[in-house]
């Protein structure tokens, strides 16, 4: 069994936000200066965007490098981390076309990523109902089956994303033991590793009515200024009871507090708001009335700022040189590649396809036939 394995990554429909900041990339961050691992593979899955932006492939070109430039930016170091794209490594999809025959059409109707998607595609462009799953493109369909091949090409021990993708990981292992059973041990089972910080799990959106997504533009972007982040915390959703400054409070559902969960440590209050110990003094306060909205948001706005501003401006470092970014894309998708290709031959073995590699068949045949 290989050492611990790290692999992850992001499709490249827009920038990265802090959602998938504290809900992953903080966590690679880490997990990469902790060392204690054999490999880290980040890629850029492209190749699974155009599933649904297939008729825009220009979006998901343009994004690659903005989520590159976001990698690079929080601190993700190529000389530790292999940073790839997706559709460079042509040996995923040959994984993903044998795993097809691993999973039931059933099963992936019961993923809830794909139960979302097929909900959301009930109705044709003129509101008329469709046969169950009907809209739904075939490659999105097989979106599990395809994360089941990245993480397995790369022989994968510990998976880091967000709570969303644990139903992913849970089919990846599904098909793994299928694969091994059937075929002999070959394939690695792989683990989600989760946030440790509740808050973290499910960041919700500026609005606080959803998660937080590019769709819904309740964002805020790693690479925005700190002009465009101070319109968004300003207007951020609190408690629509707490209308005057001595009305007590609600905590829950608050985006602001959600959002002080997440980034806010001890250390803050004696930098930005000494008259609190804690986090838990500055709730208590909040709840018992004479705290403001106000207030709370520029604390938060100051926390935001100390954590994204070496981010930003290792961003612009890096947009100095983009051919240099490119470079480095290029040449872990070579060591990617690698990587896959490996697997695979392990996998045709196993599956006794590797035919032009097996000697003993063709000693055998030419036997068989010269025999006759």
């Amino acid at each position: 069994m290989p050492g611990k394995i790290i692999l992850t990554g992001d499709r490249p429909t827009g920038r990265l936000h802090i959602g998938h900041y504290v809900g992953s990339l903080r966590n690679r961050v880490a997990i990469q200066n902790a060392g204690g691992y054999e490999k880290m593979f980040v890629f850029i899955a492209d190749a699974q965007a155009l599933t649904d932006n297939f008729d825009n492939p220009e979006k998901v070109r343009q994004n690659i490098i903005e989520v590159a430039l976001d990698y690079l930016s929080v601190g993700l170091d190529p000389d530790k981390v292999t940073l790839f794209i997706q559709s460079q490594i042509p040996q995923l999809t040959e994984l993903t076309f044998y795993y097809m025959n691993l999973v039931t059409v059933a099963r992936l109707q019961r993923n809830p990523t794909v139960k979302t998607e097929i909900a959301l595609r009930g109705f044709n462009a003129e509101g008329e109902e469709q046969a169950f799953g009907s809209g739904l493109p075939v490659g999105f369909f097989c979106y599990p089956i395809s994360q089941a091949a990245d993480i397995t090409a790369f022989k994968a021990t510990d998976v880091p994303v967000g709570e969303d993708q644990k139903p992913m990981i849970e089919q990846t292992v599904e098909i793994v033991r299928a694969f091994n059973r059937i075929y002999g041990e070959t394939l690695v089972e792989p683990k989600a590793v989760l946030p440790s910080n509740a808050a973290c799990l499910r960041l919700p959106g500026t609005d606080g009515k959803a998660k937080m997504s590019k769709s819904l533009g309740n964002c805020i972007y790693l690479a925005e200024s700190a002009d465009e982040m101070h319109k968004k915390v300003m207007s951020m959703y609190t408690d629509p009871q707490h209308i005057n400054v001595s009305d007590p409070g609600h905590i829950e559902g608050n985006t602001v507090f959600t959002y002080l969960d997440a980034f806010c440590r001890d250390e803050h209050f004696g930098l930005y708001w000494p008259e609190y110990a804690n986090l838990d003094e500055l709730k208590a306060h909040y709840q018992r009335g004479g705290l403001g909205d106000v207030k709370c948001k520029k604390f938060l706005e100051k926390i935001l700022n100390e954590e994204l501003e070496p981010i930003r401006a290792r961003r612009k470092e890096y947009e100095k040189d983009i051919p240099a970014v490119y470079d480095i894309l290029k040449k872990g998708s070579e060591v990617a590649e690698a990587a896959a290709q490996a697997t695979l031959d392990d996998v045709k073995k196993a599956m006794q396809i590797d035919y032009f590699n097996d000697r003993a068949l063709i000693e055998e045949q030419a036997r068989r036939f010269t025999s006759i």
